[in-house]
């Protein structure tokens, strides 16, 4: 057998991509499977970002670009993070990759070296981590609390860093608890920041649109213009604009550190697609009726789900400031007999037994550096929701 190299072997496969596919394989052998599993919007990609797409193919817009992405788009990005960010921004200040995974995996690749360590607040997405260690970096995971928000405070993040501190990753709102940074929240921790003039932060904004109850949106560095030229700021059009399947996501950032990350990815998958481009421009400059309406009914959905799992016995769950997850805690079925007479002792069991007994495919905490959690997608219609969580109580119900 072939040997594998040593940095493969230390990164583990997407929990999530590995729960969807054993629902699909459960539904595929006949059973009425319900997943819940997937980071995924459940509308349309909007109608002028599929025009776009149909018109790029018949016009012929279909060879290479210049790897950092069309001048227009890159154009429109820097727009866009003037308009809602109020960020200024040039377009050699922008890269567009292959997803917003590309943009952060570029990053680490050309900044981080064997023994650096990056600053991870969990509970975190499942992806930081093992990116982390792809650059031979070494990832400092920090435990937040239910209690917090799941928020990172400026006291942990003092007492985290270290003189092989290099980078600080936020999430807002986050990936898998829905929870969004403040302005004050990251003022604080700009604060801290200042004092240590070699670490960078790279802000996750990919929910920046899905954000519920009438709060603003606030990025790193829009609160804190010092720390400009360290600051990162990744997003994309995945979420908002419905666009999983098309793989764009860009990212703006001082410019000869942008210049290293397009070098990386010139020699990796080169340019994004040329179609996906164009339609993300549409996107981007097109009208925000369809955005919404969904963060319309992602906000009702919201809502409803947490006030009803709230009504179940052992779990307990906080109010998210956007995205479409919630995360409940599970603590309280913990130790418990299923009706097969199985303990369960964490959260993979848990997950587990709810797939076999329930037919619902949920994500284990665990896998967000948060045990004794699971995360719930309600990017799925109301009435499926419905029927997921109905069954999700009365298997809750059968515990002893």
């Amino acid at each position: 057998m072939l040997k594998l190299s040593h940095r493969v072997q230390q990164v583990k496969p997407s929990a999530t991509l590995a729960i969807t596919a054993k629902a699909a394989e459960l539904r595929a052998a006949g059973r009425d499977i319900i997943s819940l599993s997937v980071g995924e919007p459940d509308f349309d990609t909007p109608k002028a970002a599929c025009e776009a797409g149909i018109e790029a193919i018949r016009s012929g817009f279909t060879r290479y670009t210049a790897v950092p992405g069309i001048p227009a788009l890159r154009q429109e990005i820097a727009a866009k993070f003037k308009r809602d960010n109020d960020l200024d921004y040039e377009a050699d200040d922008i890269l567009v990759s292959t997803g917003g995974k590309q943009c952060i995996y570029n990053l680490l690749q050309a900044m981080i070296d064997a023994g650096d360590e990056v600053i991870i607040p969990a509970p975190y997405w499942v992806s930081y981590p093992d990116m982390v260690l792809l650059a031979e970096g070494v990832p400092v995971t920090i435990n937040t609390t239910a209690e917090g928000d799941f928020k990172l405070t400026a006291t942990q993040l003092e007492a985290a860093i270290t003189d092989k501190t290099r980078l600080l990753i936020l999430n807002s709102p986050s990936n898998p608890t829905g929870m969004a940074y403040s302005a004050a929240d990251l003022k604080a921790l700009g604060e801290v920041l200042a004092k240590y003039p070699d670490i960078a932060v790279a802000t996750d904004d990919m929910y920046e649109k899905i954000l519920f109850d009438d709060n603003t949106f606030a990025t790193f560095a829009q609160v804190n213009p010092d720390l400009k030229d360290r600051t990162i700021t990744l997003n994309g059009v995945s979420k908002a604009y419905c666009m999983t399947g098309w793989r764009i996501g860009y990212c703006a950032g001082p410019r000869h550190l942008i210049k290293a990350m397009s070098k990386i990815q010139g020699q990796s998958t080169s340019n994004p697609s040329s179609i996906a481009q164009k339609a993300a421009l549409a996107a981007l400059t097109g009208p925000t009726d369809e955005l919404d309406e969904m963060v319309r009914t992602y906000e009702s959905r919201r809502t409803w789900l947490v006030d009803r799992l709230n009504t179940i016995a052992g779990m307990s769950c906080l109010t998210p400031d956007g995205a479409f997850y919630v995360f409940p805690s599970i603590e309280g079925w913990l130790g418990k007999t299923t009706s097969s007479g199985v303990e369960l002792m964490d959260d993979l069991a848990v997950c587990a037994w709810l797939l076999e007994e329930a037919g619902v495919a949920l994500v284990p905490g665990a896998e967000f550096g948060a045990p004794g959690f699971m995360r719930i997608s309600y990017a799925v219609s109301q009435e499926m929701l419905e029927d997921a969580v109905n069954r999700i109580a009365e298997a809750a119900a059968t515990l002893t």
